[in-house]
């Protein structure tokens, strides 16, 4: 069967998602990260969807339940990369994706999780806070 890589870059975890999702790819996905963070204790997940042209209502549910269980496991999900056509149909699907932190990309992504380890970096957070509402 079909595995998404995760990456590994000292105390965060990479996932690119370089192919059309489909239901079974996601829940694999989901059981291979939540394994991967209890096994490396990672603090930190950056999903990477901008290959991503399409997110359905699973797909959608399948990206929080990841991040609730990252949080359940002491790591902090960042999506990055998302295509305004995706941020539009998971609004009208009213998936919020609560708890999922996003970036317009993959260094601003890892800048969000490089704060979060550190709470005294406080402007660095705020920025890209800032960039992320926009």
């Amino acid at each position: 069967m079909e595995r998404i890589p995760i990456l590994q870059m000292g105390e965060f975890l990479i996932v690119t998602i370089q192919v059309d999702m489909h239901d079974r790819l996601a829940m694999a996905l989901q059981d291979d990260l939540t394994n991967k963070i209890a096994d490396s204790n990672a603090k930190g997940v950056l999903i990477d969807i901008s290959s991503l042209e399409i997110v359905d209502s699973f797909i959608g549910r399948m990206l929080s339940n990841i991040s609730g269980m990252a949080r359940i496991l002491d790591a902090q999900t960042v999506l990055t990369g998302m295509q305004p056509a995706v941020a539009i149909t998971l609004v009208e699907l009213g998936l919020s994706l609560p708890g999922i932190r996003t970036a317009l990309n993959v260094e601003r992504g890892m800048g969000l999780l490089r704060a979060s380890l550190d709470p005294s970096d406080s402007l660095i957070e705020d920025e890209f806070d800032a960039s992320s509402e926009a």
